[in-house]
């Protein structure tokens, strides 16, 4: 473990050289004991790769976490996430972290359908025999409570999704909070992680919502909408309201550096780690 003094220097060195807040979380993180393989090809172009982390002693039935970041579906890039994949990995989950296609180059479906593409090709390979769950934050959180709750993205294969994690994701708004019109092109400009039918959510994985109480960004509102709709249509869900842990704060919690300063303010891997286990309770 790095001594805590030794994590605060290098906190406060590494924005002095010009280094962002996701250099710092992944700088401090240690590399643990997951082997990396990256760029691997699941859609033509750059964009349509994702990297795999897989911890040392992972069997065959070892879960598989597809991790879809954010970014307001502007900005982000898969190598930037080694801070949220390796605490994952410690867990025993394989982790995947898909790229995805951004605004302005795409627009609504196409970072969904992306998001999709992936998920099929890691099925069937990486993910074949094991049990697959989505997981996203903010923008990625829509990517893949989409996917799990609405069939028309990932057809007969949502049936083989063991669950979906979402953090602080903005689950449905309309035209009004969209001034760039990322989702001019859903139908009346409303974007909805559910379908418009909610009945077609029926058969959905089980979900796991986490989200801040002191968020500005993505209202609390939203997983709790969320929650009540998948109860509604019988949908196994948990939902975790974290007070005074903002929009940020809910992913820079499962930062190693953080957690190890005692700063996280949600146990966001905790909490996920308890929620694995009763997926499979083998595992716990």
């Amino acid at each position: 473990m790095i001594p805590r003094r030794q994590l605060l220097l290098a906190a406060a060195a590494l924005p002095a050289a010009g280094c962002s807040a996701l250099d710092l979380a992944n700088g401090l993180t240690p590399a643990g004991a997951a082997a990396l393989q990256q760029g691997i090809p699941y859609a033509p172009g750059e964009r349509g790769r994702y990297d795999l982390y897989t911890p040392e002693g992972a069997g065959p039935s070892a879960p598989l976490i597809v991790f879809f970041y954010g970014g307001g579906w502007t900005s982000g890039s898969r190598a930037d996430y080694g801070f949220v994949a390796r605490p994952l990995a410690s867990l025993g989950a394989l982790v995947a972290v898909p790229d995805y296609r951004l605004f302005p180059e795409a627009r609504w479906p196409l970072f969904v359908e992306d998001g999709a593409a992936a998920v099929q090709v890691i099925l069937a390979g990486p993910g074949r025999g094991r049990p697959v769950i989505l997981m996203g934050h903010s923008a990625g959180a829509f990517i893949a409570l989409a996917l799990a709750l609405d069939p028309r993205w990932l057809g007969p294969a949502r049936e083989r999704l063991a669950g979906a994690i979402g953090l602080a994701g903005p689950y449905e708004f309309g035209p009004e909070d969209d001034p760039r019109g990322i989702f001019a092109n859903a139908p009346g400009g409303r974007a909805r992680a559910a379908p418009a039918d909610t009945r077609l959510s029926g058969g959905a994985p089980p979900l796991l919502l986490l989200q801040g109480e002191a968020d500005e960004t993505v209202r609390p509102a939203q997983a709790t909408r969320l929650s009540s709709l998948a109860r509604e249509q019988r949908i196994s869900v948990e939902t975790c309201l974290y007070p005074g842990v903002g929009h940020i704060g809910i992913i820079a919690a499962l930062a190693s550096p953080v957690r190890t300063l005692g700063l996280e303010g949600a146990p966001v891997l905790e909490d996920t780690r308890g929620w694995l286990a009763r997926l499979s309770p083998d595992r716990a």
